[in-house]
């Protein structure tokens, strides 16, 4: 017999659809959190450019952008996608071989609305801090509604978490190199 959990899945990025796809299907109680108003993670284009590029400045607005306006991926549409949900046959508007930035995003939309995934995101709430409790069986997560001061954080315990939030929003920099100077 399953036992079912409660699971906190943050991000709703690809990785995060998938994951809370998967959790559900094996009965789970799934709660994504998602810091913007939409799901696809690094595959919602916005045009903005940091005011910081290296992302020396803490104080700086973060943007969670990494990709650039005319971006295609690289590999074709015919090996793209889940093998329950193919890429290849879905009508975007444009059908060369290597999609489109736009394209991969209403394809994640249409996948997160097919699978009744998008019911399971709490768009607009940040996750600020995981701990691990005491017992060592379950997780405090506290978070916060996107642009609303700290002062209106919440927090709520689960059995689980899965960590989808990507790893291309932050700048890597070698600053310390000996003898760099």
């Amino acid at each position: 017999m399953r036992i079912s959990m409660k699971v906190a899945v943050i991000g709703a990025g690809l990785c995060g659809l998938i994951a809370a796809r998967e959790l559900e299907r094996e009965s789970h109680e799934v709660v994504v959190f998602e810091k913007s108003h939409r799901l696809g993670g690094v595959w919602v284009y916005d045009p903005r450019t940091e005011s910081d590029l290296l992302g020396v400045d803490p104080q700086r607005e973060i943007l969670h952008a990494t990709i650039y306006k005319s971006l295609r991926t690289n590999s074709p549409r015919q090996i793209m996608g889940f093998s329950d949900y193919t890429f290849q046959g879905k009508e975007y508007g444009d059908p060369r071989m290597f999609p489109g930035h736009e394209e991969v995003l209403r394809y994640l939309e249409d996948f997160a609305e097919k699978f009744a995934v998008t019911k399971l995101i709490r768009f607009n709430s940040e996750v600020t801090r995981v701990d691990l409790i005491r017992s060592g069986n379950e997780f405090l997560v506290e978070w916060k509604r996107s642009g609303v001061s700290s002062s209106s954080s919440s927090t709520e315990v689960f059995d689980a978490v899965v960590v989808c939030n990507g790893h291309n929003s932050q700048p890597r920099l070698a600053l310390d190199i000996p003898g760099m100077k």
